[in-house]
């Protein structure tokens, strides 16, 4: 399978889906990201990039059981691909390959 290069935002999702393991969908995983992250993050930025994950088969969907607490409505719940865990190996081994690499250790900024 070719290598499919995620966005900052997608990688934040996908790593998403992953910390809320059978809980995720999109109302979930907006929460998560905003607490998180600290990010001001929309439902419908979340349902973008999770259709995006799904078009590149980085993430699987199905739909849940309708709940009382959605009007008897069904969630679409997500979880991470095989493709979607090799990635994020991929990403995390990158990464770890260039932080290796630097000359110096990187410092938290200090307040001027």
């Amino acid at each position: 399978m070719k290598r499919t290069y995620l966005g900052e935002f997608e990688e934040i999702v996908l790593l998403t889906v992953v910390v809320l393991e059978g809980n995720a969908y999109g109302v979930a995983i907006t929460h998560e990201i905003i607490e998180q992250t600290g990010r001001s993050v929309r439902l419908n930025q979340v349902h973008a990039a999770l259709h995006r994950l799904e078009e590149k088969g980085m993430v699987v969907s199905r739909m849940g059981e309708a709940t009382a607490e959605r009007g008897g409505r069904r969630k679409r719940m997500f979880a991470i691909s095989p493709y979607g865990e090799q990635t994020l190996l991929d990403i995390q081994a990158i990464r770890s390959q260039l932080l290796n690499l630097l000359p110096r250790p990187l410092k938290p900024a200090t307040s001027i």
